[in-house]
């Protein structure tokens, strides 16, 4: 098994440029089902995920070719089966994003329950109802079986904003019959490529960035060329790095609206960037204290849907409050075990109180020590590999597959920063 060995307590310095947006890769993926002519998307990341959704398009019998450095082009002309194969499904949630493109094309979508991070129940209830809105019969006894005969356009309202079960909907409403509204839609940057993408493809949809989507059905879409934003859950990422290691970084290729909604918080720690266009630079010197609220309460750090502090960076956060001065509430509020690595980072020296699943309060700085360490899921992974290398000492974290799931050449990059980091078979 693939692990990695990290030699903490070196700070991080240097310049990279922002992946592309794991989270619109993804749907954008699944898009290319749509039509039957070619499309070429550029930026995609090169991560495992993505590697899986290849996966999942060639054996349904796509066209699937690399076309130059993070580039590839897709063509669904002849799509020769409509089942998912359970090797994939266990993988990647993500998966679940086929069966609104296959059933609104085929007719019919098969698949298991998805996979991917262990952080909390996940429902998938949602893309139920969005899609049974429009149309599709679900059937689910061990398999899921999604059947369209004839999709119609509808007025949805989705019991909560779920990112995949908008694009799902999104995804079969642009070649449903009629027109489809679709209110408290997620709205966050993946969603908007997502749309972006499909109006490039001959779809109509308004209201791109809020939470009331208006889609008007088209009998057909065509190819198109779509380059994927940046990732901000990656930028925010290392951002997180360069602080707790107190180091300094620049990433190029950053878009600014994406990182308001995470600017207050880091702000919060005594944490600030400097933008240039679309270069960002965290500076070396962070103040790195805690700005209570009025009367010196302590502050809360909490997550919330689109334009709110993204959920993903949440476990970040609480390894950078571990290194600030001062005492913080992380509020994780929508998924029940994300909160649950903390045990790793009290293991390794840090102040950390779980009141509950969803809420810890951090107090720092704490001195971390290195140990071993196992990554739970993507983000988890990526926040105990920053304690690791804000420790002092050695860590060998394993499981590192989830890590590489979401960051893209990860040690590599790491290494061209400075980090103390190899990439070893266990």
């Amino acid at each position: 098994m693939t692990e990695y060995h990290v030699e903490g307590g070196f700070p991080i310095k240097g310049e990279i440029t922002a992946s592309g947006n794991k989270n619109a890769a993804l749907p954008c993926i699944a898009a290319c089902l749509l039509t039957d002519e070619e499309i070429t998307l550029h930026n995609i990341p090169d991560i495992e995920d993505t590697g899986v959704m290849f996966s999942i398009l060639k054996s349904l019998g796509v066209s699937v070719k690399p076309d130059g450095k993070n580039s590839w082009k897709v063509q669904a002309k002849n799509i020769t089966r409509n089942d998912i194969q359970a090797e994939f499904t266990k993988k990647i949630r993500g998966s679940i994003l086929f069966a609104g493109p296959l059933a609104a094309r085929t007719g019919k979508a098969v698949m298991s329950p998805p996979g991917g991070d262990v952080i909390g129940r996940r429902r998938v209830d949602t893309h139920f109802l969005a899609l049974q809105e429009l149309g599709v019969v679900i059937t689910a006894t061990g398999q899921f079986v999604f059947s369209a005969n004839k999709l119609r356009g509808a007025d949805i309202f989705l019991d909560e904003a779920s990112v995949t079960a908008t694009e799902n909907a999104l995804m079969a409403a642009v070649l449903a019959e009629g027109s489809t509204t679709i209110t408290n839609a997620a709205s966050e940057p993946h969603v908007q490529d997502l749309c972006r993408m499909l109006n490039a493809m001959g779809a109509s949809i308004t209201g791109i960035g809020s939470n009331i989507l208006y889609i008007k059905g088209v009998k057909k879409l065509h190819g198109c060329e779509f380059t994927i934003g940046p990732d901000y859950m990656e930028i925010g990422s290392f951002i997180g790095l360069a602080a707790a290691t107190k180091g300094s970084i620049t990433i190029h290729g950053v878009n600014p609206q994406d990182l308001r909604p995470m600017k207050p918080a880091f702000t919060k720690l005594g944490i600030h960037w400097e933008l240039n266009g679309d270069t960002l630079t965290v500076p070396v010197g962070q103040v790195m204290q805690v700005d209570t609220d009025i009367g010196g309460m302590t502050p809360k750090i909490d997550d919330s849907p689109w334009p709110g502090f993204p959920a993903d960076l949440t476990s970040v956060m609480t390894v950078v409050a571990t290194q600030v001065t001062g005492t913080v509430l992380i509020f994780e509020k929508m998924f029940e075990s994300r909160m649950f690595f903390v045990d790793k980072l009290i293991g390794m020296g840090a102040r950390i109180t779980l009141c509950d699943p969803h809420r810890a309060v951090v107090s720092g700085p704490s001195m971390l020590h290195g140990d071993e360490l196992v990554s739970p899921d993507v983000r988890a992974g990526m926040a105990l590999l920053i304690a690791a290398l804000s420790a002092q000492g050695d860590s060998v974290i394993r499981n590192v597959y989830q890590i590489e799931r979401g960051y893209e050449h990860l040690v590599e990059r790491l290494q061209s920063l400075g980090a103390h980091i190899t990439r070893e078979e266990g």
